[in-house]
């Protein structure tokens, strides 16, 4: 049942009268009963008893219970690491007394045996004990008032000077409420060494038969054959006398040494010890089968079954590698001796975790007729914690689940705390009817008692009416008293019953509840009922539905839930127990209404939901946003409406939404975005209902950005669906796009200067070229080549051709090249090859590069190297024009996808070369220009010889008198 979560709160704010359709009545009954029932978790593990010993003992090795009588109830706690007040002992180990009581006493020792190291002389001569860490009470069992404790590890030698011990291993016995204590070592006799009883570890597993007889198994005799003894307790606490090292048991069995081949077969190893007279298969090599046994009868038939543990079996995991995880086996006796085994196998789930470590026989836990068991896995859990699974036995056999876990309170320190290394159940320490369980924890040091809580079984009906619900009346008989609408029977003094309407399981999308309860007006409604035994009790709840505008579907059933529970505040019996409900019992009960429809008599509406779509592009670009647009037309054909009707678009992993292309036609179309396992879907509102005959059309805007190269399309699929019962979706319409590559690359080129005027000023040619300004002046050329994508290009060729040679003669003297961005230019024309010296303070202009635009710059000389210019083209004094041609191909593109085509483009980078006539080129001699100047200078004589002659300097004064001049002023004068 676990706790209920908290409820949202509906807030009514309309009149009740007007609002509700109908009524919606509902009854159900239960029925409870103080009396057995089927599995159930009952064991208490909130407050168990939490025994203590002292650090570091080991305290919880071992456990059993000790019932005397119903007035003396106990449990028994070994501690075999535990130090005692025997003299010079160290960890000899001990038993401790925890009685039991709701006012928990303290624990206590029992002191089994006193005496410390001691040496006697007897028939074998000096005989010594050796009791420090023989781990006494790692073996404890009860029989009535009779206790069984051993120490396996106990040794003993006959010499004084010979060291080594034989670890015979011995066991006390307590009687009569632990008024008489005996000795009982059956291995301890002459039979010494490893071949005979010397390494028996007698007490290694004990146990009591039902009868009373003591069974001891010593798994170290006889070259570690192993073996079983058995003697009557009373016998055993006759025969005893103090002081004596052996002893002969009347009627003491014991099985004998055997043939060579049956050596370190450790018979008698298991732990505890349980004789069933039959050999069993083994089942696999090195999974410890048979470390542990337990019988009880699980299918009560009235024969004995027995359970056996393999904790280290191993199974293969995920990774293919072996893990040790543990199992047990169950053998169901058909017969005298006839063992079935039973499937399926117990199997634990924690690696490393020993699961089937320890078998405790639980006795009827539940009270259900049938035996129950408990299975330990000490290591198992998250933190090394330890668990306990509690196992429910049935007439087929054992349950192949576990009803109960119990997990321990300490997680790994030091050591684990080994929670489960020791159970004991079947005994009823608080007499409440149930039996319960110690578990043993002595990693920690403690031991925990789990009691059973009494189980209450559960019967509940429920009732809806009416179960059609009609939206179209308005009325709500809200004050009909005359109609029992919930029921309730049961016997159980405190309960709760839960109702509500369309749970989360059944809620519908929104989380808008449809209908409310008129007592609370909300979704919910919690009662408590205080019931005595064999009475039952009926109640009612009135139910009204929402206004259908509140809410979208109105297909499926509106739920009603009871569950019921009993009260958690309602208090513990005079054990300090709070019962139980049956787990198996169905405390949820849910029963459904309907809202009637238009869609005829049979409330059934039968859509014919149809779907095109539309795109504004057929192929998609690898390396572009992609935008697109998807035009759908939705219409319904069908005889009724389409509920909660929607478009469903699956987008392919490589689209995004962006949103809807709005028209006037479908303004109030709105959209969902969502991600579902793993897969992105678009959901759109299409009305509710859909009426039949409509059609509608609109757009959805998408990109394709995450496009890869393994799929030549991309897929967009559309669906109408909806929630009608019959007919609900359309066909699936793909919408297919091309994925294709395709890149748009541009060449440009510029020469710099466009126009050369050769030869250069002051310049002068040479045979010996030393410097670049030696062989003419400087040409560069720059071309870039631009990817305008939107794909990209992983291989492109680039070729430049230019005239470095014309009619033979030298034009070009190639200097340098250099680039930028992804380009590696070669050339199969050696640069500077007379090795010149670069002028480094030559300034270069370079477009701006980036990964898709790489640029090649090539800067030569025009000339004639090295002085050859005569005959070439320049000497001839004409005009001409210096042409280089430049071509790319792309010869690869980095996509699984082939382009369509790969492409080229030429361009044409020209430089003007113009002449210029040198200063020096026609040389006048100096007689010739002396001469010149001289005919020159006669020649102005002459002209003004003849000027005078013809009066040309005979002019008019421009003032009138000498003294109108001699008046001037000077600035006057100036002016004139």
């Amino acid at each position: 049942h676990g706790s209920r979560k908290e409820l949202p709160t509906f807030h009514h704010a309309r009149s009740i009268t007007p609002t509700p359709l109908r009524t919606l009545l509902c009854s159900f009954a239960l029925l409870l009963c103080w009396q057995p029932l089927c599995q159930t978790f009952n064991l208490d593990v909130e407050s168990p008893a939490v025994y203590s010993g002292p650090d570091g003992s080991y305290f919880g090795y071992a456990v059993d219970f000790y019932l005397v009588d119903s007035a003396s109830v106990s449990v028994l706690i070994g501690a075999p690491k535990a130090n005692t007040s025997q003299p010079n002992i160290t960890e000899g180990g001990s038993v401790f007394y925890c009685p039991w009581g709701l006012g928990q006493s303290e624990c206590h020792d029992i002191e089994f045996d006193a005496e410390g190291k001691s040496w006697s002389l007897c028939s074998l001569g000096n005989v010594a004990e050796v009791k420090s860490h023989q781990w006494f009470g790692a073996t404890v069992r009860s029989h009535g008032d009779t206790i069984l404790a051993c120490a396996p590890l106990y040794s003993w030698r006959t010499k004084k000077d010979v060291p080594q011990s034989d670890v015979t291993g011995t066991c006390y016995l307590s009687a009569q409420n632990f008024t008489k204590f005996a000795e009982y070592a059956p291995c301890r006799t002459e039979v010494t060494g490893h071949g005979g009883q010397g390494y028996c570890q007698g007490g290694f597993s004990a146990d009591f038969t039902k009868d009373g007889k003591v069974v001891l198994g010593g798994p170290g005799s006889y070259f570690w054959q192993g073996q079983v003894i058995s003697a009557d307790k009373d016998k055993i606490i006759e025969t005893y006398y103090p002081g004596y090292f052996m002893q002969s048991v009347v009627g003491q069995l014991e099985t004998k040494q055997t043939a060579i081949k049956h050596d370190d077969n450790y018979q008698g190893k298991t732990k505890p010890f349980l004789s069933t007279g039959v050999t069993l298969l083994f089942q696999q090599m090195g999974s410890y089968f048979g470390y542990s046994l337990a019988t009880t009868d699980i299918n009560s038939d009235g024969l004995t079954d027995l359970l056996v543990g393999a904790p280290m079996f191993m199974l293969r995991g995920s990774d293919g590698r072996l893990e040790e995880v543990g199992r047990v086996y169950v053998y169901l006796q058909r017969g005298p001796l006839d063992l079935e085994l039973s499937e399926p196998h117990l199997t634990g789930v924690d690696a490393y975790g020993r699961f089937g470590n320890t078998i405790a026989p639980l006795g009827d836990l539940n009270q259900d007729g049938f035996n129950d068991v408990a299975v330990s896995s000490p290591f198992g859990g998250e933190g090394l914690q330890g668990l306990v699974y509690i196992y429910n036995g049935h007439a087929g056999g054992l349950g192949s689940k576990p009803s109960q876990v119990i997990t321990g309170q300490w997680a790994a320190g030091v050591i684990p705390a080994s929670f489960g290394f020791a159970m004991r159940g079947a005994k009823d320490l608080d007499m409440n009817g149930y039996p319960d369980l110690i578990v043993g924890a002595f990693g920690v040091d403690r031991a925990l008692l789990y009691r059973s809580r009494p189980i209450v079984n559960a019967i509940a009906t429920m009732a809806i009416s009416p179960n059609m619900i009609n939206p179209e009346e308005k009325n709500c008989p809200v004050t009909n008293d005359n109609i029992t609408i919930l029921t309730l029977r049961h016997t159980l003094l405190y309960f709760q019953v839960e109702l509500q309407l369309d749970s989360q399981k059944h809620q519908q999308k929104g989380g808008v509840r449809r209908a409310l309860f008129l007592d609370s007006h909300q979704a919910s409604l919690l009662r408590s009922l205080r019931m005595r035994r064999g009475e039952r009790s009926c109640h009612d709840a009135k139910i009204y539905l929402r206004d259908e505008k509140e809410f979208r579907d109105k297909l499926s059933s509106i739920y009603v839930a009871m569950n019921f529970s009993l009260d958690p505040n309602a208090a513990a019996d005079a054990h300090g127990l709070r019962p139980v409900l049956n787990y198996q019992a169905a405390s949820l009960i849910v029963r459904k209404a309907q809202i009637l429809l238009d869609c005829g008599e049979d409330n059934i509406c039968v859509p014919d939901l149809k779907l095109a779509v539309q795109g504004d592009r057929k192929e998609v670009y690898l390396g572009d946003d992609n935008s697109l647009t998807l035009m759908f037309n939705a219409r319904n054909e069908g005889e009724g409406g389409a509920y909660e009707a929607e478009l469903y678009v699956v987008l392919p992993p490589e689209a995004d939404y962006s949103g809807i292309a709005r028209n006037n036609e479908v303004s109030q179309l709105t959209c969902s975005y969502d991600t579902e396992n793993q897969t992105r879907y678009l959901s759109c509102d299409l009305g509710n209902p859909m009426k039949s005959g409509t059609s509608l059309w609109a757009g959805l805007r998408f990109t394709v950005p995450r496009l890869k190269d393994q799929h030549n399309t991309v897929q967009f699929d559309f669906q109408i669906r909806s929630k009608n019962e019959n007919n609900s979706h359309s066909e699936v319409v793909p919408y297919k796009l091309e994925v294709v590559v395709q890149a748009n690359v541009i060449l440009q080129g510029v020469s710099r200067p466009d126009k050369v005027f050769f030869p250069p000023a002051n310049w002068k040619s040479t045979k010996n070229p030393v410097a670049e300004e030696d062989v003419g002046p400087a040409v560069e050329h720059v071309y870039e080549l631009v990817n305008n994508g939107p794909s990209r290009i992983s291989s492109t060729l680039l070729q430049l051709r230019c005239p470095l040679r014309v009619q033979g003669y030298q034009l070009l003297y190639p200097l340098e090249f250099s680039t930028e961005g992804p380009l590696n230019c070669t050339t199969n024309h050696t640069m500077n090859s007379l090795g010149l010296k670069v002028n480094t303070l030559t300034t270069r202009a370079h477009a701006p590069l980036a990964a898709s635009r790489p640029g090649c710059t090539e800067r030569g000389r025009e000339g004639g190297g090295g002085g050859g210019r005569d005959g070439s083209p320049l000497k001839q004094n004409k005009n001409f024009v210096l042409e280089c041609l430049a071509k790319y191909i792309v010869r690869k593109m980095p996509y699984a996808i082939l382009p369509k085509h790969l492409p080229t483009e030429h361009k044409k980078v020209v430089t003007s070369v113009m002449w210029n006539k040198p200063d020096g080129k026609y040389l006048v001699p100096l007689w010739i220009i002396i001469l010149a100047i001289l005919a020159g200078l006669l020649l102005l004589a002459l002209l003004i010889y003849v000027m005078y002659k013809l009066g040309f300097f005979k002019r008019s004064l421009p003032y009138g008198t000498a003294m109108e001049k001699a008046q001037l002023k000077p600035q006057a004068a100036s002016e004139a």
